[in-house]
């Protein structure tokens, strides 16, 4: 028994330290991001450096981060100054139990400060799992008019991810 007991423990401490959480360096905000973008601290979420799976493009001060339950959820926008039929959000879902095969796209709303809320239509990352990333998609129009038009401030809620609400904030231009 003894001789297998140093296979075990290394094996197990491989495998733990495979799942275990990267220590990302936190780079402090700009006064203004090269897109125009100037981020807003909230209360739930932090600005962290995106993971690899992020769009180059996307500034590293974008991105926000909600650590609450046993779920870590990291979402940058990748779009929001370009001119496009939809706005996109990186999202990186990390957990060590549970499984994380939930349809985003049900649980998130985007909301502007000029009172235009869309649902998103579709979350486009594999099911399951304990570290997912994908595409949260919304709607750039409403009604006919650009949910970003006149709005100062972006608010994405995620509801209901082993917790009852993540919200994450932008201040745009």
């Amino acid at each position: 028994m003894k001789r297998f007991a140093l296979p075990l423990f290394l094996t197990l401490t491989m495998i733990l330290a495979a799942c275990a959480p990267s220590q990302a360096s936190t780079n402090p905000p700009s006064a203004t991001s090269p897109s125009g973008l100037q981020p807003v601290p909230v209360l739930t979420s932090t600005a962290a450096a995106p993971s690899s799976a992020t769009d180059a493009n996307a500034p590293a001060d974008l991105t926000r981060s909600d650590q609450q339950g046993s779920v870590t959820v990291d979402v940058t926008p990748l779009n929001l100054s370009n001119s496009s039929d939809k706005i996109e959000f990186d999202v990186v879902l990390n957990t060590h139990s549970g499984d994380l095969s939930m349809d985003l796209a049900t649980l998130a709303t985007l909301t502007t400060d000029a009172g235009v809320s869309v649902q998103a239509t579709l979350w486009d990352a594999p099911r399951g799992g304990h570290h997912v990333d994908g595409k949260l998609i919304f709607p750039e129009l409403k009604d006919g008019k650009s949910i970003l038009g006149g709005a100062s401030k972006l608010t994405l809620t995620i509801v209901n991810v082993d917790a009852s609400s993540r919200i994450f904030v932008w201040q745009l231009k």
